[in-house]
C-alpha cells in the first residue's frame, strides 16, 4: 500500500506540471488566435493539459496522447520552418524534453502501458532524427566563392583607392575602400597570427559617462607613428612596433554647460585626419577654379619623405610672402604655417572643436585657426550639450578639410543645421560652407548669421575623387527621424541619400535619394566607396553606398547615374494623421536585405516566449519594409540599426570584390501623442521614449525582444557576406559570432547563431578579411574567397571599430584593433588598443 502511494505521487507532480504548462499555452495560444495567428499554442494547449490530467490520475493514454502531441508538433515545425536548426529548437527541444522524462521509469512504471511507451519513445526517437537531420544544411547560408583573380576588364588599380604600407586615413584613403594591398598575411598563414602588442589608453567610461560612450577608433599609420583617439577626444602616438606611446594629447574636454556628461546622447571619436605639406609640394599641377578657391583636383601622389622638406623659413616667407590657401602657385610654395607644423592632425573633439596638432610633438599647430583650433559652434546656435560635434573624422585634401557633424536625433525639432564646413587646411579660415536648408549658397557665412536649423546633416565620413573635384556626402535626415510632417522641400530633396558636391566651391553637383521621406531613421550611415568598377562597357568611376536599408547603391560618381538598376518598389502607405508616406522607395538589385518577417519568423527559447512574440508580431503594425510608425507601434525590419552602419564595407578594387558584415535586428516604432508624454520623461539613449520637442508626437524606440530578452526574429543576426561586383551578386553569406559573451553566466563558449557586429571591415591583397565588431569579444580573419573564417583573437573588451594594418620598420605586416566596448551595444567597456602580426 505504502509503496502504490509512493509511486503515486511523482506521477501527480508531472501531472499537475504538464497542466500549467498547457495552461500557459492554451491561455497565450487563445489571445494568439484572436489576432489571427497560428492555431497551434491553443490545440497543443489542451492536448497537454489533457495528458497532465492522465498523467495525475496514472492513466497510459496519458503516455498515447503525449506522443501524439509530440508528432503533432513535430509535423507542424517541419511545415513551419523546414529542417532550419534554430528554428526547430523552440518548437521542438522543450516537447521533446518533456517526453523523454515520461520515458523515465518513475513515473512510466506506474502508468503499465507498453504501447504507450512504444508510441512515446518513437516519437522521441523521431524528434532526434530531425534534430540531427538539421545538421546537415543552414538555410540561412549561401555557398559559393569569389574570383581570386584581378578582372580581365582591368588593366590597373587606382593608387587612390588602395593603402599600402601605410593606413594614412580613416577608410585606408579619401576613398574609403577599407583595403590594403599588403599580402604578408594570408589564407595559408593567418592561422599563424599572434598578439605583439597591448596598451590600455587610461581613457575608461567612468559613472558620469554617457549611456552610449563608445570606442570606435581606427589608428592612422603614416610619418612612422601609430595615431590613435579615445572616447573623451584624446590623441595619442605610439610606436607602430611596441605600441609605446611617442605622446600625447588631451584637450579637456569642457561639459558645455552641463553638470557632468551623463546626459549627453554620444561620446566617441571615430578616428583622426593627416596632412603632410610634403605630399603636395613638388606638384606640377595648375589648379583652375572660378572661384579663386582651392580646389584639390589632382591625383593623390605617394607619401612624402619627411626628410626631404628640412626648408628655411626665412626663404620661404621670401619666396612666398602672404602664402594662403587661395594662391594659385604651381609648384606650390610650403606657406609659413606649413613650415611650423608641416606634419599634422586633426583631432574633432566632443565639445565641438577641431585641434590641429603638431604630429611629431603633440604641440598645437599655433598659426592655425585660434591658436591651433577652430570653434565649430560658430554660426549653429543654440544646442544641448553634446548635442553637437563631429564623431567621424574630417577629410583633407591638398588644401582643405572637410567636415559634418552629430546632431541629436529625436530631441527636438529645433536642432542645430547639418551644415558641411570646408576650412582651409594651412590655415583653418573657412573656405566654403553646404547647408542643405540653402543649398546654393555656399559663401562663408558671416558672423551673428545662424545656418539653417534642424537640416538635414552628415556624421559619416565623407569621401573625397580629388582627380575628379568632387566631394560625396552620405546625408542623414532632419529630425524628428519617425515625424515628417514639417519638413521642407530641401529637407525632402537632400536627406537619406547620397550629395555629390564641387571640391572648389562647395556646390550641388548631383544627388539621389535612397529613401524618400524617411520616418525609419534609414539615414545614410557610411563613408561612400569609390572604385573604378569594371564592367561589360569599360571601366566605370563608381561610388559605392552602404545603407542600412541592406541595399548597396552603385552609382556613377561623375554623373549620379545608377550602374547597378534601382528599382522604385511599392511601399506601405498610411502615416498618421498630417503626415505622409512614399508611395515607391527606391531598391538596388544588390542588396543584403532579408526576406520579410513572418509570424512563423518569430522565436524565443521555448515554446512560451516564442508564443508571446508571436503575439506581439500580431499585436503591432507590420505590412513589410517601410511600415509607417504608428500609434500601436510599428515594426521596422531591418531596425533603425541597420544591415549596415558606420562600419560600412572593405572593396578589393584589384578582384573587384566587396566584403561586409550585416545585421538583422527587428525594432519597434510607438509615436506616443504629445499630451500624454509628461515633463521630465525621455530617454538619454537612442532607445526608449523620444520626446520630439516641437512635434506632435514623441516616440518610444526599442528591439523587438521576447520576454526573455532575447530578439523575437530568429538568428542570423548578423553574417558576413562576399559579394562579386561585376556580377553584383552575393556570391557567398555566412553567419558570424557566438553568444559567448551575450549569456546571463560566462562560458567559454557560445552557440553559433550570428549575432549583430558594429564595427567596420578590413580586406587585404594578401586574400584575407578581417572583422571585429561582433557582440562576442573577437577579432575574426577570414579567406575572402569563400568566407571561411580562419583565425579568432579573444579581445579583453568589445571590439566595436574597424581594424586597420600596415608594415611595420621590421618589415611585418600588423593588423591592430581598438577594444574600447560600445555603451548602448551592451559590450565590456575597456581602453585597449592591441597589435597583431605573424611570428618573426
Amino acid at each position: 500500500m505504502e509503496d502504490r502511494k509512493r509511486a503515486k505521487w511523482p506521477a501527480v507532480l508531472l501531472g499537475l506540471l504538464l497542466i500549467i504548462a498547457g495552461l500557459a499555452l492554451a491561455i497565450g495560444g487563445g489571445k494568439l488566435l484572436s489576432l489571427g495567428g497560428s492555431a497551434y499554442y491553443l490545440v497543443a494547449g489542451v492536448a497537454i493539459i489533457t495528458s497532465g490530467v492522465l498523467l495525475a490520475l496514472r492513466k497510459g493514454a496519458a503516455l498515447w496522447l503525449y506522443a501524439l502531441v509530440l508528432f503533432a508538433t513535430l509535423g507542424w515545425a517541419l511545415w513551419e520552418v523546414g529542417l532550419d536548426w534554430w528554428q526547430l529548437v523552440p518548437r521542438v527541444a522543450i516537447p521533446c524534453l518533456i517526453g523523454i522524462v515520461l520515458l523515465l521509469p518513475w513515473w512510466r512504471k506506474s502508468l503499465d502501458s507498453r504501447g504507450g511507451s512504444v508510441a512515446l519513445g518513437l516519437a522521441v526517437i523521431a524528434s532526434i532524427g530531425v534534430a540531427l537531420a538539421s545538421q546537415l544544411d543552414d538555410p540561412a547560408t549561401v555557398e559559393g566563392t569569389l574570383d581570386t583573380q584581378r578582372s580581365d576588364h582591368q588593366e590597373t588599380v587606382n593608387p587612390a583607392q588602395v593603402a599600402g604600407d601605410d593606413w594614412p586615413a580613416y577608410g585606408g584613403t579619401n576613398a574609403g575602400t577599407h583595403y590594403s594591398s599588403l599580402d604578408q598575411i594570408t589564407p595559408d598563414n593567418i592561422g599563424e597570427l599572434e598578439e605583439v602588442w597591448r596598451i590600455q589608453t587610461g581613457d575608461e567610461a567612468g559613472p558620469d559617462a554617457p549611456p552610449e560612450i563608445t570606442n570606435q577608433n581606427t589608428p592612422l599609420k603614416v610619418n612612422d607613428s601609430l595615431y590613435i583617439c579615445t572616447s573623451h577626444s584624446r590623441a595619442m602616438s605610439l610606436d607602430p612596433e611596441t605600441g609605446e606611446t611617442h605622446w600625447s594629447f588631451d584637450p579637456e574636454i569642457s561639459t558645455m554647460g552641463a553638470e557632468n556628461f551623463s546626459g549627453w546622447a554620444h561620446m566617441t571619436c571615430r578616428g583622426l585626419a593627416y596632412y603632410d605639406a610634403g605630399r603636395y609640394a613638388d606638384s606640377d599641377d595648375t589648379r583652375e577654379t572660378d572661384t579663386n578657391k582651392t580646389d584639390g583636383t589632382r591625383q593623390t601622389p605617394e607619401l612624402f619623405d619627411r626628410d626631404t622638406f628640412d626648408i628655411d623659413l626665412a626663404f620661404l616667407l621670401f619666396m612666398n610672402p602672404g602664402s594662403d590657401a587661395g594662391d594659385d602657385v604651381t609648384p606650390r610654395m610650403p606657406s609659413a604655417a606649413d613650415v611650423m607644423c608641416p606634419r599634422r592632425l586633426y583631432l574633432p573633439t566632443a565639445d565641438a572643436r577641431l585641434i590641429a596638432l603638431n604630429a611629431d610633438t603633440g604641440e598645437r599647430c599655433a598659426a592655425f585657426g585660434d591658436d591651433g583650433e577652430i570653434d565649430l559652434t560658430r554660426n549653429i546656435g543654440d544646442f544641448d550639450p553634446g548635442g553637437y560635434y563631429s564623431t567621424s573624422p574630417p577629410t583633407v585634401t591638398e588644401n582643405l578639410i572637410i567636415l559634418g557633424g552629430h546632431v541629436t536625433d529625436n530631441s527636438s525639432t529645433d536642432e542645430p543645421s547639418g551644415v558641411i564646413r570646408a576650412f582651409d587646411v594651412h590655415t583653418g579660415e573657412l573656405v566654403w560652407n553646404w547647408d542643405s536648408g540653402n543649398p546654393h549658397d555656399t559663401e562663408p557665412m558671416g558672423d551673428g548669421e545662424t545656418y539653417t536649423r534642424n537640416s538635414p546633416n552628415v556624421w559619416a565620413p565623407i569621401s573625397v575623387d580629388e582627380d575628379l573635384g568632387m566631394v560625396y556626402l552620405p546625408m542623414g535626415n532632419a529630425t524628428p527621424d519617425q515625424y515628417g510632417a514639417n519638413r521642407s522641400v530641401n529637407d525632402e530633396t537632400y536627406s537619406a541619400g547620397l550629395v555629390a558636391l564641387d571640391l572648389a566651391s562647395g556646390q550641388v553637383e548631383w544627388v539621389y535619394q535612397f529613401v524618400h521621406h524617411d520616418l525609419w531613421d534609414m539615414d545614410t550611415p557610411a563613408q561612400p566607396v569609390l572604385i573604378d568598377l569594371a564592367t561589360d562597357d569599360g571601366t566605370q568611376p563608381a561610388v559605392i553606398q552602404p545603407t542600412k536599408q541592406g541595399s548597396l547603391y552603385v552609382l556613377n560618381r561623375e554623373t549620379g547615374e545608377p550602374i547597378v538598376p534601382i528599382e522604385e518598389v511599392p511601399a506601405p502607405l498610411g502615416a498618421v494623421e498630417g503626415d505622409w508616406t512614399a508611395e515607391t522607395q527606391p531598391r538596388s538589385d544588390l542588396n543584403l536585405l532579408p526576406p520579410p518577417l513572418t509570424e512563423s519568423d518569430m522565436w524565443g527559447a521555448t515554446p512560451f516566449d516564442q508564443m508571446m512574440c508571436r503575439i506581439q508580431f500580431n499585436a503591432l503594425r507590420y505590412e513589410g519594409q517601410y511600415t509607417p510608425p504608428s500609434l500601436e507601434g510599428s515594426i521596422v525590419y531591418p531596425g533603425n540599426v541597420g544591415v549596415m552602419n558606420w562600419g560600412g564595407v572593405a572593396v578589393d578594387p584589384e578582384r573587384q570584390a566587396l566584403f561586409t558584415g550585416a545585421k538583422y535586428l527587428a525594432f519597434v516604432s510607438t509615436l506616443v501623442p504629445r499630451e500624454e508624454v509628461e515633463d521630465g520623461q525621455g530617454s538619454a539613449s537612442e532607445q526608449g521614449l523620444q520626446v520630439n520637442a516641437g512635434a506632435p508626437y514623441a516616440v518610444k524606440l526599442g528591439p523587438l525582444l521576447s520576454v526573455l530578452g532575447l530578439p523575437c526574429q530568429a538568428p542570423s543576426w548578423g553574417d558576413v557576406a562576399g559579394i562579386n561586383l561585376q556580377e553584383a551578386e552575393v556570391a557567398w553569406k555566412h553567419r558570424n559570432g557566438t553568444t559567448r559573451d551575450s549569456m546571463p553566466f560566462d562560458l567559454p563558449i557560445g552557440f553559433e547563431v550570428g549575432v549583430p557586429a558594429l564595427g567596420g571591415p578590413l580586406t587585404t591583397g594578401g586574400g584575407v578579411s578581417f572583422l571585429s565588431g561582433t557582440l562576442d569579444q573577437y577579432l575574426r580573419g577570414y579567406d575572402i574567397t569563400t568566407g571561411e573564417e580562419l583565425f579568432k583573437a579573444r579581445l579583453p573588451a568589445g571590439g566595436q571599430a574597424t581594424p586597420m594594418t600596415y608594415t611595420g620598420e621590421d618589415g611585418r605586416q600588423y593588423v591592430v584593433v581598438t577594444a574600447g566596448g560600445h555603451g548602448t551595444f551592451g559590450t565590456q567597456m575597456g581602453d585597449y588598443v592591441i597589435g597583431y602580426a605573424l611570428p618573426e
